[in-house]
């Protein structure tokens, strides 16, 4: 029995065609959907060119407030694009939670399959870097590797396609 789902955006190209999977999984088992999206951590560049810039107690304060607030922006986004893209409230009613998370890709969706005990992991083929010469993407193929759970992948054939002429 399918009660909750957990869907891993990367919020790429292809993103709202693997939602409406979600979506349409979602209201066939009358289950709750969840929906998780990874950040990944600063590069090691990055964090030097902050700390080149700002003092300590500056760089402390980004870290802590500045993250949080970028983490809401990006989940706000998150559920203005949904609402934009699916427009009904009903529809949109069986997401419980959407969170943004720092981390590996993999590791945040494995990790949040576990903390929700979902039934069933949605995930896409590719991620919007991928090209179409490869099957499956670096995390999907990880995912797929090792989770717990059943994983439903939807494919992205329309780039499959494109790279075939």
């Amino acid at each position: 029995m399918i009660r909750s789902m957990l869907y891993a955006t990367d919020l790429g190209l292809y993103a709202p065609l693997v939602m409406q999977h979600a979506l349409t999984l979602a209201r066939t088992f009358n289950a709750d959907l969840y929906v998780v999206h990874a950040v990944e951590p600063m590069g090691l560049f990055a964090e030097s060119v902050l700390q080149s810039y700002l003092d300590e107690q500056a760089l402390n304060d980004f870290h802590r407030e500045g993250l949080s607030t970028v983490i809401a922006s990006i989940e706000q986004r998150v559920l203005d694009s949904f609402r934009e893209e699916f427009g009904e409230e009903d529809e949109l009613e069986r997401i419980r939670a959407v969170r943004v998370l720092q981390g590996d890709p993999s590791q945040v969706i494995l990790d949040q399959v576990q903390k929700l005990s979902v039934d069933l992991l949605i995930v896409g083929s590719h991620s919007h870097g991928t090209g179409a010469e490869t099957p499956l993407g670096r995390t999907a193929a990880r995912v797929l590797q090792l989770a717990r759970v059943p994983v439903y992948l939807v494919p992205l054939v329309e780039r499959r396609r494109q790279g075939d002429r």
